[in-house]
């Protein structure tokens, strides 16, 4: 509905149009003014139906409250009843801060802004004094969030799921420790991405990876066709005893990266273009062949833990040399997951550390989230893929 002209001009007659929107201007008046004629509004109704109902009920005067809003504080008075029963349900009795306001405070958490950094923010730019129990309060309610998105059904069939891991520093039982923060990022059949759940690790080895793996299960999850993980050991065991069916893939990027650790920065480019015959051989046997290439040549005979390296994680390299090139392609292209934790890493980077999981939690939500919302369409590679994927799985490929 269309504001009447003659009503506009009436607001903005000898007002300063710099001042529109600025603290205590005419958006702020206009908060107040309609706030307290709906929340009159309110009282009216209510007291109607109770006269209705046979019950003696009156006006009480009014009480002054404090709104935070986007700009400024607004002091509305809010009317009261005499026997108290009066419940408003656009300001409810303890609410403090007008939605919006609650929705930058997370927004600049989402980014990875501190609460300190939060408050001084908001006092800079609306000259507002917020508490950090304010802050922290408004970010804990993103707690029952991350646990009903953390235990939301998933799908039954994922024909690619990346398991990736970043550290980050938590306080625990009062020291600072460097825990593992978990991702797991499905590839559904019509090649959109899913983050399917977060999980910082509190025991080590294939104990937790069992959790993991029987939590998705238990969300839906009946069959993962390609699990790609990053050599982590007694992870491939745990995947495939609750998911017998699942092909799991060390993740070749990181074995690269890994054999990159070995080298010194002038030699990495050299030593990569080395290893690329690896990879992109066509058959297990010529992959074989070319590694012991690269050990008989002279990056192999410099650096002897590379070839190591890949010898050990053989067993989970071989199953990327079944799939043709456009499967592969998908499978080695991690491009998602590292843009999920290069997002993850600007985030946390000025925090230092987290007090507690809960923070932690809070943060990597939504920070995964808020990626999430810019994924837009599936990989350039998909199409190819998927028709691979239906002749490969057959009927395990559920679309």
């Amino acid at each position: 509905m269309a504001i009447d002209k003659d009503v506009l001009d009436q607001l903005l007659a000898g007002r300063d149009p710099e001042e529109l929107f600025a603290k205590d201007g005419l958006l702020d008046e206009l908060k107040k003014a309609l706030s307290e004629r709906m929340l009159s509004a309110e009282l009216d109704d209510h007291l109607e139906n109770e006269g209705a109902a046979g019950t003696v009920n009156r006006r009480n005067g009014s009480s002054r409250k404090t709104m935070l809003t986007g700009t400024s504080k607004v002091t509305l008075d809010v009317p009261r009843d005499r026997a108290g029963t009066f419940d408003p349900k656009l300001i409810a009795k303890y609410q403090r801060r007008f939605p919006d306001f609650d929705d930058k405070i997370v927004s600049m958490y989402a980014r990875g802004m501190t609460v300190r950094e939060i408050r001084g923010h908001l006092e800079e730019l609306y000259g507002i004094d917020v508490s950090p129990d304010l802050i922290s309060s408004v970010t804990d309610a993103v707690l029952e969030a991350v646990a009903e998105w953390q235990g939301r059904p998933l799908d039954t069939c994922y024909p690619l799921v990346f398991f990736d891991a970043i550290r980050v520093k938590i306080r625990d039982e009062g020291f600072v420790r460097n825990k593992a923060v978990y991702i797991a990022l499905g590839i559904q059949p019509d090649g959109t991405k899913e983050v399917l759940g977060i999980w910082i690790e509190h025991t080590e080895g294939a104990k937790f990876w069992l959790r993991v793996m029987n939590e998705l299960r238990n969300r839906g999850v009946a069959d993962i066709l390609i699990a790609v993980v990053d050599g982590l050991k007694g992870f491939p065991e745990a995947i495939n005893a609750v998911f017998p069916e699942a092909i799991v893939q060390t993740c070749i990027v990181h074995l690269i990266r890994n054999s990159m650790s070995f080298a010194s920065w002038k030699e990495r480019k050299f030593i990569a273009q080395a290893l690329r015959g690896v990879y992109r051989a066509e058959t297990p046997e010529a992959g074989m062949a070319a590694l012991e290439a690269f050990e008989e040549g002279p990056w192999g005979q410099k650096h002897p833990a590379i070839a190591m390296s890949w010898r050990r994680h053989w067993d989970q390299v071989i199953p990327f040399f079944a799939f043709p090139e456009g499967v592969r392609r998908i499978i080695y292209t991690t491009n998602a997951i590292e843009a999920l934790n290069s997002k993850i890493r600007r985030a946390v980077r000025t925090r230092g550390h987290f007090p507690g999981d809960d923070a932690a939690m809070k943060l990597l939500y939504l920070v995964l989230n808020h990626a999430a919302d810019e994924w837009k369409r599936p990989p350039r590679e998909w199409g190819e893929a998927k028709s691979q994927f239906a002749v490969i799985f057959g009927e395990r490929f559920v679309i």
